[in-house]
């Protein structure tokens, strides 16, 4: 079984709803380490809202932090600080997704950032959506990645912006999953329909 780590290349990018996506599609289990905010409607329950199987399982957090902030800025606001060695996958037989908090270089205390959360086995997934300023964060996480050895996959988010997505492509040559389209809304069926488009390459990587 593999683990899937999935991030952004910047927060607000379509990370949760391509978690909801891969998740449905290998009818694996969910993660989500560190929450900060909307704790009465977490990423892990909308998540869970968007999944039509019955196999997957979904782990409570290690850090549930009340502020919608930098995980580290939001841990001290909460009088905690996070611990490394508090953060454990896990344990299933299934394949297990996991969600990461914004892009790989925040905080979650004065030493560690979140990609200090992603282990050398797991399979990682970047998730890029079209702004001013996107082309340099994704090539900088996906170079980032690749240095430190990681098998990286890319899925594009939102409207298409070809000459964008083509030098994306060929300054990394990373294989591209697929491209979630700005839908009207999604819900289990549209979760369901992207989750058959994807399967065939998430089971390739």
């Amino acid at each position: 079984m593999n683990t899937y780590f999935i991030t952004g290349i910047s927060t607000e990018v379509g990370k949760t709803i391509a978690s909801a996506i891969i998740t449905e599609s290998l009818e694996a289990d969910y993660w989500k380490p560190i929450q900060a905010g909307e704790l009465d409607n977490c990423d892990t329950k909308k998540v869970q809202r968007l999944i039509s199987n019955t196999n997957s399982k979904f782990h409570e957090n290690s850090y549930a932090l009340n502020t919608p902030m930098s995980p580290h800025a939001a841990a001290d606001i909460d009088h905690i600080t996070i611990e490394l060695k508090n953060i454990k996958p896990p344990k299933t037989k299934n394949h297990l997704v996991i969600e990461g908090a914004g892009g790989l270089l925040v905080p979650i205390n004065t030493k560690n950032t979140i990609l200090d959360l992603i282990k050398p086995n797991y399979k990682v997934i970047v998730v890029s959506r079209h702004y001013l300023g996107s082309i340099n964060h994704t090539l900088l996480t996906l170079n980032l990645l690749k240095e430190k050895g990681f098998d990286v996959a890319l899925i594009f988010s939102g409207n298409e912006h070809k000459t964008t997505e083509d030098i994306i492509t060929k300054m990394t040559n990373v294989k591209v999953i697929g491209r979630i389209e700005e839908e009207p809304y999604f819900d289990k069926n549209v979760v369901l329909e992207y989750a058959e488009k994807f399967k065939d390459h998430l089971k390739s990587l």
